[in-house]
């Protein structure tokens, strides 16, 4: 792992339902994440936030995806910055922002990647798949789409952001904690090749066995794992400033066993952690424990 972090705040809302996850790069910085991961002996660079237009004075545009231009921006630019951080042998660490910064940062990681003739693997926390498009999409919510356009499915101007497409082979995405798809999606998800894990798995063979299978998913043929962790895979009881919540997610040991055995595999080139929301939160919880889960994908341990 390289021993410099960049962190890149990606204050974007414009693709959830509910304001206020624009601020989720301020609560975990103020939980403390850039000392904490310095006292685990890294050099941490900042390098602020990306600029976000807001709701109030962009155009929402087509409702089958709402302000679709406008993410499309803030996601070219947070790519941009992210492919830089790489090249400079950084880990770049996103701090969203809804879901669909993922767009952003996984399009800058596999542009690094592709210039070097390597692809990336993909592992995806999260309750729900993230897999509808326009025209499957019941909100037209693009949080809901990034994981399908990353794959090449979705409006142009997300899945070929950075002049190509998919940014990663569904063979080598692997989406973990799934308990929540939308009826018009499932058809979607189906067909994509996409290996999903979802929580019956979770239940019945252990987090362990799933994040290991999840590892060799991702790890096929690529150079690196990428990591994006949807606050909203954790359970609500942990982590109840989220947008989306959904009962019966991570409970607390397993997230961090998760986080745990993802670094000790020595595969992790990027993170992003999105979606938390701390209008709905409570005391800053949902931002103090994605610090935590930070904290042990970078090499935390008891002892």
């Amino acid at each position: 792992m390289p021993e410099t972090i960049s962190i890149l705040g990606a204050p974007l809302d414009l693709g959830a339902g509910r304001r206020g996850v624009d601020m989720g790069p301020s609560a975990l910085r103020v939980a403390n994440l850039n000392v904490r991961l310095q006292a685990l002996g890294f050099q941490v660079v900042d390098e602020g936030n990306v600029p976000v237009e807001q709701a109030e004075s962009a155009r929402s545009g087509p409702d089958s995806a709402r302000f679709l231009k406008p993410i499309a921006a803030t996601c070219t630019e947070l790519a941009a910055r992210v492919e830089k951080a790489a090249a400079r042998g950084r880990f770049p660490l996103v701090l969203g922002g809804d879901h669909s910064v993922a767009v952003g940062t996984v399009s800058g990681m596999a542009r690094h990647f592709q210039k070097r003739r390597g692809k990336l693997g993909l592992i995806w926390l999260d309750a729900h798949t993230d897999m509808n498009t326009p025209a499957t999409s019941p909100s037209g919510n693009v949080h809901g789409m990034p994981l399908a356009c990353l794959i090449g499915q979705g409006p142009k101007a997300l899945t070929h952001l950075c002049g190509f497409a998919p940014k990663v082979e569904p063979r080598n995405v692997a989406l973990v904690g799934v308990r929540d798809v939308d009826i018009s999606e499932k058809n979607v998800v189906w067909k994509s090749g996409v290996r999903v894990f979802t929580m019956r798995d979770i239940d019945e063979r252990g987090m362990r066995a799933v994040i290991e299978d999840a590892l060799q998913v991702a790890c096929d043929g690529t150079a690196g794992v990428h990591l994006s962790l949807d606050m909203d895979g954790v359970d609500p009881a942990e982590a109840p400033g989220v947008g989306t919540p959904v009962r019966g997610g991570f409970s607390y040991r397993e997230a961090h066993l998760a986080m745990e055995i993802l670094c000790d595999s020595h595969k992790l080139c990027s993170m992003e952690v999105v979606e938390v929301n701390p209008v709905l939160d409570t005391a800053n919880r949902t931002a103090l424990l994605g610090v935590e889960l930070v904290l042990s994908a970078m090499g935390k341990r008891i002892l």
